[in-house]
């Protein structure tokens, strides 16, 4: 089952349930969030809220999406309590990469902080049943005000050194009103970054993550695949200028996605009754890796077919402020 949101023609929202090709509105239920947060305190699973209401009208949602009415497919009645998180270097890679990294983990050469934890995550990331394995990276991205729906153009700030997709998954959560984290599904996410800020020194990867993203257009609820196989791809004029595979899931991974949830979610300060999660789990496919430099107007496209429709997001970048930015004393 997948659930997206689109808005009506009149104002407001309505939530879009499709299995196979066939989507339809939800009766009765005003935006995911409440979908989300009705199922978290009675305790019940989606799917059973959802055949309780029923679905009313059939809708075209590929037209929805080309007409600019499919939204994110959740949102918080206050952007500010929607947090945008990540982990990062959770993937294995391509095989070729990854026997290139074991070498070097095997071999007596130092290894940078970077290649350290990517070991650790492979020695203790992947933890028995209810036990706790180590620590990810972790990143803060932003919150509701910096989430871009589909269709919609991720922006680089003026002063940004370079935008470039990264191609993930995200877990979607509500926090129920006693504190318990639960997971509404899994979208496929943009994790929008700044990769040349990031690499001239790995200090500044918390300046290079506080960028807006996307996730969408549709949640996939239930079980997630093991093995997850997309594309990403970057048009250029209407041509595919770049493009390739990536892969995710827990047969690609060095964590589990349980052990991830685990410490993200350990804090009490993201056990806020009422907010939203959306948490991007890590790629291993980048575009700049390649050595591809994106251009404002360049078009970003993630599928995966688990995952319904993709999301595609054109590049944008505001303009430059003049000098330092001036705080007013009180």
């Amino acid at each position: 089952m997948l659930i997206s949101q689109i808005t009506r023609p009149g104002g407001g929202l309505a939530v879009v349930v499709r299995s196979g090709s066939e989507a339809a509105v939800l009766r009765g239920m005003p935006s995911t969030y409440a979908l989300a947060m009705e199922a978290a305190t009675s305790g019940r699973p989606v799917a059973a809220v959802v055949a309780e209401r029923g679905l009313g009208e059939a809708v075209d949602l590929p037209s929805l999406l080309a007409e600019g009415r499919v939204t994110l497919p959740i949102t918080h009645p206050d952007p500010a309590h929607m947090h945008l998180t990540g982990t990062g270097l959770t993937h294995l890679g391509s095989a070729s990469a990854r026997d290139a990294m074991h070498a070097k983990l095997a071999g007596g050469e130092a290894l940078t902080d970077s290649m350290k934890m990517f070991r650790m995550g492979l020695e203790g990331g992947r933890p028995a049943a209810g036990a706790v394995g180590v620590q990810p990276e972790w990143f803060y991205k932003g919150n509701g005000t910096t989430a871009v729906g589909p269709e919609q153009p991720l922006t680089m700030p003026g002063f940004a050194e370079d935008g470039g997709e990264e191609p993930e998954l995200a877990g979607i959560y509500v926090i129920a009103q006693d504190g318990r984290p639960c997971r509404l599904g899994w979208a496929l996410a943009n994790e929008f970054s700044d990769h040349v800020t990031e690499r001239v020194n790995y200090l500044w990867l918390a300046h290079s993550k506080l960028r807006e993203a996307s996730f969408g257009p549709e949640i996939l609820v239930g079980e997630l695949p093991a093995d997850v196989r997309g594309t990403s791809r970057i048009r250029r004029g209407g041509a595919v200028v770049w493009e390739a595979p990536f892969l995710s899931g827990e047969a690609n991974m060095s964590h589990t996605m349980a052990n991830l949830e685990h410490h993200h979610f350990k804090y009490e300060l993201f056990r806020r009754p009422g907010d939203v999660h959306v948490h991007m789990f890590g790629t291993a496919t980048l575009s700049f890796a390649s050595g591809f430099k994106t251009e404002a107007g360049d078009v970003f496209e993630i599928e995966a077919a688990p995952f319904g429709l993709p999301l595609r997001n054109p590049l944008a970048q505001a303009p430059a402020e003049a000098g330092a930015l001036a705080v007013t004393a009180l």
